[in-house]
């Protein structure tokens, strides 16, 4: 029996995507304890996992980079939030690992403190990774401007210099205060955010393709388990099984961003459309100015798991565990991407016939109306990129990664003991 430690950030979108493999690992007979956001806490200990909150300093962090005006700007300041949590994270993992004596650690992407300190540890670690993986390769686009792979001299020379340049953008942002982390830790500096993903024991990515293009020189580190979308549990309400026209899924991001525009052009845009509207708004809620009304449902939290059988388009920013429900369900998409991960999440699913994209420069609803009726003739293609996304066992596949992670440890102690 192993014991693991997984420290995830306190976002729904980055918690989710990890459940189903870390409750196969307990069902395997090993222990695991998470730390997450309070909210999932009895959650996650209903499922047999050993759960408890994140400190309260990483819940104080505010998030920022809804109040950029431009790309460059959201990038810093998306970065800097998490640096500044780092000063947090840190500090929390180090006492979770004094009290869980951990075999392994798994440690969230975006907690930059966590893995500093997990690094500084000793103990055999990966990192977590519920999106698109920001790491060159052969063929692949630079990473945050939303390109499709292109062939030929002209797309490598366009990857080559793309990939430098948000090297650069990314490193300005992020290496000062993650190096001055690692720096007191003992630990060498970064010379390239590239570099972070290339430190770690063990990436394990939670998606698979068409979500990420085809790599044919993935590092061997690098473990792609495919993705297994899961839901909170939540008793079904009894209006989605009220007889009427098919629903159209408009969400915001979990992790509020300012996007409360696309649920109000939303509304203008299909309140004539023979379809009903459901708006899951999450934190921008409060904030968005729609209420019922019409064919609109407005709710602040609904699992997407619930609604998505019944239905026929998915208006969303792009967050890869909506997408990747709405892959699984054959479910086509209407694309927005606000920021983050988002232009990179949108231009797979396009690539992949799934969806269309419509940027939030552009959105109107005349624009966003002719978007939902294009999209809805993708249906066959949402079906066949969802069957890629979740085949074989990703659940597995991701406690087998793990439970490599610590044998492989036990291996080399076991030979330096005998040598």
């Amino acid at each position: 029996m192993s014991r693991f430690l997984v420290y995830l950030s306190p976002a729904v979108g980055h918690t989710l995507p990890a459940v189903p493999g870390l409750v196969e690992l307990r069902r395997r007979g090993h222990e695991v304890a998470v730390r997450t956001h309070p909210d999932l806490v009895p959650v996650l200990g209903g499922l047999g996992l050993d759960a408890a909150s994140v400190s309260p300093g990483v819940l104080d962090v505010p998030v920022t980079d809804h109040l950029a005006s431009t790309d460059k700007e959201r990038v810093h300041a998306g970065q800097v939030d998490l640096i500044a949590r780092g000063r947090h994270d840190g500090p929390d993992l180090a006492a979770a690992l004094a009290e869980v004596r951990p075999d392994a650690v798994l440690v969230d992407t975006n907690a930059y403190g966590a893995q500093v300190v997990a690094e500084a540890s000793g103990l055999p670690r990966a990192t977590l990774m519920p999106s698109v993986l920001a790491m060159p390769g052969r063929g692949i686009p630079p990473y945050g401007l939303g390109l499709a792979p292109k062939q030929g001299p002209l797309g490598k020379v366009r990857d080559a210099l793309g990939w430098m340049i948000m090297e650069h953008l990314f490193g300005r942002s992020m290496l000062p205060g993650l190096n001055e982390l690692r720096h007191e830790h003992g630990l060498a500096p970064y010379s390239s955010p590239l570099q972070i993903q290339g430190s770690t024991d063990m990436v394990l990515l939670m998606t698979g393709e068409p979500l990420e293009y085809p790599r044919t020189d993935l590092p061997a580190h690098v473990r792609m388990v495919g993705a297994a979308p899961w839901d909170l549990p939540a008793e079904r309400p009894g209006w989605l099984d009220e007889p009427g026209d098919p629903w159209v899924l408009v969400t915001c991001s979990t992790e509020y961003q300012g996007d409360e525009n696309l649920a109000r052009t939303a509304v203008e845009a299909l309140r004539d459309e023979p379809v009903r509207v459901l708006l899951t708004l999450a934190d921008a809620y409060d904030g968005a100015g729609v209420t019922s009304s019409g064919n609109v449902r407005v709710e602040r939290f609904v699992p997407h798991g619930q609604v998505l059988p019944e239905t026929a388009v998915v208006v969303c920013p792009g967050g890869t565990g909506i997408v990747s429900k709405a892959m699984v369900h054959g479910v086509p998409m209407v694309l927005v991407p606000w920021g983050r991960d988002q232009p990179e999440v949108a231009r797979r699913v396009a690539v992949a016939g799934a969806g269309t994209i419509l940027p939030p420069k552009r959105l109107t609803a005349q624009r966003l109306r002719a978007a939902v009726r294009e999209a809805q003739g993708m249906r066959e293609a949402a079906r066949a990129a969802g069957e890629r996304l979740t085949a074989g066992d990703p659940a597995g596949r991701f406690a087998d990664a793990a439970l490599e992670l610590v044998s492989v440890s036990r291996d080399a102690g076991s030979a330096a003991r005998t040598a």
